[in-house]
């Protein structure tokens, strides 16, 4: 619940976004019940939406802005059958990145994920390297991840408020992080944002997601 209220507050600050309207906690247990204990403002909406991204090469970009974001990783991975001890497809795809991009989990600055419900942002927390395995719910509790916080998620609003419109969901990632790491996120501006992440996935396999893309970008 108050990974939703973050979002749909973050939401509200988007121009973009479907939903718009700020949300307490208690609103968001307050809605009607979708699939315990899931209510409907903790899932996803599936709507219309597009997305567009312009890539070139970065002596190009340099001649065509005063202000070039660059890919630093561009993972994707399929999952596979594991033990309940082995990592995930997130995470497996976390460390490549990581590694393309030559960074580690304490150096990004803002973060756009896969909320399709409000679990699922608690869970790639950990699988992202955020925090320690466990300890995701006290990143919320604490407000780390709210706009403001040490480590800025969805500050788009996400999918739980931006929407999700499936086939554009994962470009308008990006360009949520392009703006924000060229300062033009307006009231959502996560201040000095220079390192961000996206984390998209779809379709089901075990238990996660069957494929899971994330890309970093730099300014």
């Amino acid at each position: 619940a108050q990974i939703a209220a973050k979002n749909h507050t973050n939401g509200s600050l988007n121009p973009h976004a479907q939903y718009q309207t700020p949300r307490t906690v208690e609103d968001i247990l307050a809605a009607p019940l979708i699939a315990e204990p899931l209510t409907r403002m903790m899932c996803s909406p599936i709507g219309d939406g597009a997305a567009a991204v312009v890539i070139t090469t970065a002596e190009k970009a340099r001649q065509l802005t005063a202000k070039p974001v660059f890919v630093k990783a561009s993972v994707l991975g399929s999952s596979e059958e594991h033990g309940p001890d082995a990592p995930g497809i997130v995470e497996k795809v976390a460390q490549k990145a990581y590694a393309m991009a030559g960074i580690g989990p304490d150096e990004l600055d803002v973060v756009e994920v896969h909320d399709a419900t409000a679990p699922a942002e608690l869970f790639v927390y950990e699988e992202l390297g955020l925090c320690p395995a466990g300890e995701g719910g006290k990143l919320v509790t604490e407000g780390a991840t709210a706009l403001g916080g040490r480590i800025p998620v969805n500050p788009s609003g996400g999918l739980l408020a931006k929407g999700h419109p499936v086939g554009a969901t994962g470009v308008a990632q990006i360009a949520e992080i392009f703006w924000q790491l060229r300062g033009e996120a307006q009231k959502r501006q996560v201040a000095g944002a220079r390192i961000g992440l996206t984390e998209n996935g779809g379709g089901v396999l075990g238990g996660e997601n069957a494929a899971a893309a994330i890309h970093i970008f730099s300014v």
